[in-house]
């Protein structure tokens, strides 16, 4: 593929074909790990079975009745297959930094300063929001 010569216009290409594949790789890796789930390929930390008992109750009784972790302590549970579709849903969540970060570098190349600023704000905001410093995430 051809880059254009306007350093805005390469952005645009390059942070579209980042997205575009980011989503791409983001719907596998969902649909990879509710298959694991839902064809019991790997071990959930609460069983299929007992399910329908807790879903009802609200957030803070679900929580407790089965021993779920609040915030990024999901980490802990990674590999049980009813919070392996986390990691898609964390990289989905990551695509639209990545993708600044990867046009970043043309911003800056092509003297582009005010949308490579914005860029980086951007940046600040997502990863602020992804560690949980705006509140609301414990």
């Amino acid at each position: 593929m051809i880059e254009p010569k306007d350093p805005l216009a390469a952005a645009e290409s390059a942070y579209a074909r980042w997205l575009d594949w980011g989503t791409r790789i983001g719907l596998i890796l969902l649909i990879a790990s509710f298959s694991a789930y839902a064809f019991e390929i790997v071990a959930p930390h609460v069983p299929l079975q007992e399910l329908s008992r807790s879903w009802t109750l609200p957030v803070d009784e679900y929580r407790v009745a089965v021993g779920a972790p609040a915030g990024w302590g999901w980490l802990e549970l990674a590999a049980r297959g009813d919070y392996l579709n986390y990691f898609g849903i964390v990289f989905l969540a990551l695509v639209t930094a990545l993708c600044y970060l990867r046009v970043l570098p043309l911003l800056f190349a092509g003297r582009e300063r005010i949308y490579a600023v914005l860029a980086m704000l951007e940046i600040v905001v997502l990863a602020v929001a992804i560690v949980g410093l705006a509140g609301g995430a414990h």
